[in-house]
């Protein structure tokens, strides 16, 4: 697994929390699993979240891509971690822990979607590198897809 690197931008006198979150890389015939999230204009992001307290990288992604997708999958391996600075939505100012793995679908499951601002959508790559909401996450994307076979 690739070493932690920090992205974002730091801004001067704010307090930035620790929060650990899991994300995942889904791919189903050449294209990524997203979550394009709002109602316009469109962020897009790797299905994933914070995690709830006790609970690990691992299991926060498997829960939080059906709450914001519909999909059930279970972890097949680490991809990467890293740190990103980030001012959430409520004004809270963060520096996620995020570790990326890559999934595999078990199955659909519509009745766990709960984020309606959340929708699935599938990528091309290079659209997904271009596109994704925090720059960071380009990076264990591309680690992601040096490995895979031609």
């Amino acid at each position: 697994m690739a070493m932690i690197n920090q992205y974002g931008t730091q801004l001067p006198g704010l307090d930035y929390a620790p929060r650990t979150g899991g994300y995942g890389i889904l791919s189903i015939n050449g294209r990524i699993a997203c979550s394009r999230i709002g109602y316009g204009p469109y962020e897009y992001d790797f299905p994933g979240g914070a995690a709830d307290l006790g609970e690990t990288p691992e299991q926060a992604v498997v829960r939080e891509f059906g709450e914001e997708v519909g999909l059930v999958v279970e972890v097949v391996r680490p991809i990467a971690d890293l740190r990103h600075y980030f001012i959430h939505e409520d004004g809270t100012p963060y520096n996620n822990h995020s570790h990326i793995f890559e999934v595999r679908l078990v199955g659909e499951n519509p009745a766990l979607k709960i984020e309606a601002d959340h929708e699935l959508v599938w990528l091309d790559p290079l659209l997904v590198i271009t596109h994704l909401k925090n720059e960071g996450y380009a990076w264990p994307l591309t680690l992601w897809l040096r490995n895979q076979s031609i």
